[in-house]
């Protein structure tokens, strides 16, 4: 039997990285832009690449945690 709890728990976490995966890639984008607006020194840029690269792997390891537990069902 399915847990509604569970269901909307995964629910839940499957938006987060959705939202997680969106906001990296668009900082992904639009970091060249944001640093030559800001006048800042091109190293933010790669600080913000590497920021998108660590969203874009917490993402990946929370669908796999979510791929994984509804594969117990």
């Amino acid at each position: 039997m399915r847990d509604p709890d569970r269901d909307r728990r995964l629910q839940r976490q499957g938006r987060i990285a959705a939202l997680v995966i969106a906001v990296s890639g668009l900082a992904a984008i639009f970091a060249p832009l944001l640093v030559q607006v800001a006048g800042l020194p091109v190293r933010f840029e790669f600080l913000i690449y590497l920021l998108a690269l660590a969203g874009f792997a917490w993402a990946l390891i929370v669908t796999f945690q979510i791929w994984r537990a509804r594969q117990d069902n």
